[in-house]
């Protein structure tokens, strides 16, 4: 077949050509948008925080939505101390962030927490020059952190860290001391309210009243055994933190992880709470937790869901509440614990 008279040598050389340059130009586009999705995400360089890797000794966290890290802080507060970071020339765009750059100062490798408390300023319009002033700052007593101002005029936000064997409370009873380990990077809301009853020293009308054991439903490691209900009994014990003649105002919902044995956690709002004896993966995120038991505890938790009970019926749920309710007493925990805290689980 004879060849038209416009395909000409000339003409097939140029679209050779155009055709060649656009190959290399998707190339650019294609290689240029890998390198922005392949980044990888978990590294922070000495631009961004001058401090090294975030995680070091802080436990690891547990309750973020998506299964990442903590860091929470309460709106229209600012907690003084002791600055280890000057705001005025450390500033980022979220609290999140400053909240990383303190938790990346809590190695645990060098003893206690460099930065225990982050101070952030997020409101552009009422914090003018200040916007984004991160400020790092050391408690005297992280159990008792110095308050500057909170209201609703207060612009910044604050938040607290625990590093290992810091922020451990106790709650004593007649069978023994629960330690636990105090979440504030998760749940802030319901830290701060803990830190006042612990101001309190006392706390009369707090008890555990409802005691579940484990039962067979699940193992000694609280995992539950297949083709078995979910209760009752619910692998459980639960009380209240409300002490008499004290106002209690509801604590808004903050991280909801899985339960795990271990978790401490409200009931709603509170002051209801409960401490779990199992892994209730059942209950499907539903219960802000705040504080987890140290594992050598578990035994006394244990031995409280072992006391005599009495069947109730609470909303058509069979429950099982204690014939003699068990007082509680929050104590401070002065000695550090870093050698248990570590062991506590946080996943």
């Amino acid at each position: 077949m004879a060849r038209r008279n416009n395909d000409h040598p000339e003409s097939t050389n140029c679209s050779s050509f155009v055709l060649l340059c656009l190959a290399l130009i998707s190339c650019a586009v294609v290689y240029a948008f890998l390198s922005v999705v392949l980044r990888p995400s978990g590294l922070y360089t000495s631009s961004t925080f001058e401090l090294g890797q975030v995680d070091g000794g802080v436990d690891r966290d547990f309750g973020g939505e998506n299964g990442g890290e903590c860091c929470r802080g309460i709106e229209n507060l600012e907690l003084w101390g002791a600055a280890v970071k000057w705001g005025s020339e450390f500033k980022f765009n979220s609290s999140e962030q400053c909240c990383k750059a303190c938790k990346a100062m809590c190695t645990g490798n060098d003893g206690p927490c460099l930065c225990d408390t982050w101070v952030f300023c997020g409101n552009r319009d009422t914090c003018g020059s200040k916007f984004g002033e991160c400020w790092l700052k050391k408690q005297k007593d992280t159990l008792a952190p110095d308050r500057q101002e909170a209201g609703e005029t207060v612009s910044w936000t604050s938040g607290l860290i625990f590093g290992k064997g810091e922020g451990i409370i106790g709650l004593e009873t007649k069978y023994g001391t629960l330690h636990i380990k105090l979440l504030p990077d998760c749940a802030p809301h319901s830290v701060a309210y803990i830190l006042e009853l612990l101001k309190l020293r006392h706390c009369a009308g707090c008890e555990f009243y409802r005691a579940e054991s484990r039962g067979k439903l699940w193992d000694a490691e609280g995992n539950h055994i297949e083709k078995v209900p979910y209760g009752p009994p619910f692998a459980l014990i639960q009380g209240t933190l409300e002490a008499m003649g004290t106002p209690f105002k509801k604590i808004p919902t903050e991280a909801c992880p899985t339960i795990r044995r271990g978790s401490v956690a409200w009931i709603g709002s509170g002051p209801e709470f409960f401490i779990s004896l199992a892994n209730h993966q059942e209950w499907n995120k539903a219960y802000t937790v705040f504080g987890s038991v140290l594992p050598e505890d578990m035994e006394i938790a244990e031995n409280i869901a072992q006391l005599p009970t009495k069947s109730d019926v609470w909303n058509n749920i069979n429950v099982s509440v204690l014939e003699q309710p068990v007082p509680l007493l929050l104590r401070r925990i002065e000695r550090s614990r870093g050698d248990l805290a570590t062991n506590v689980k946080t996943d």
